[in-house]
């Protein structure tokens, strides 16, 4: 049997592709946190992607207590961050953001929420 096309078409911009620079960086950031959500599933961890509708997408790090963090991705000059502390409080401290590149960032994220949990 012959392999048949779609009838979608290809070359349509479909709703991944906007040459929007601000929808582009929004499409980024839900990316990001949707594959730290993953990578945070896989490490037996539950979260939530929170999409308000105003507002920056929000990934929720849960515990049985409750939530233990709120996770953001945040572009910088070099490369986009997740962070877990308020925007006033994110000032590059040590502990306070992670590469969102890293293929350890879900470990790195669970060690240093759960120890601030546990202060």
């Amino acid at each position: 049997m012959p392999h048949q096309e779609s009838s979608i078409s290809h070359s349509s911009p479909g709703p991944w592709k906007t040459s929007d620079p601000a929808t582009v960086e929004q499409q980024t950031r839900f990316i990001h946190l949707v594959r730290l959500g993953w990578d945070l599933r896989t490490l037996g961890v539950r979260s939530s992607l929170v999409l308000p509708v105003a507002g920056d997408p929000v990934l929720e790090v849960h515990a049985a207590a409750g939530i233990l963090a709120r996770i953001t991705a945040v572009r910088r000059h070099r490369g986009w961050v997740f962070t877990w502390r308020p925007w006033w409080a994110r000032l590059w401290r040590r502990g306070a953001w992670v590469w969102a590149e890293a293929d350890n960032a879900a470990d790195i994220v669970m060690s240093i929420v759960v120890s601030e949990a546990g202060a």
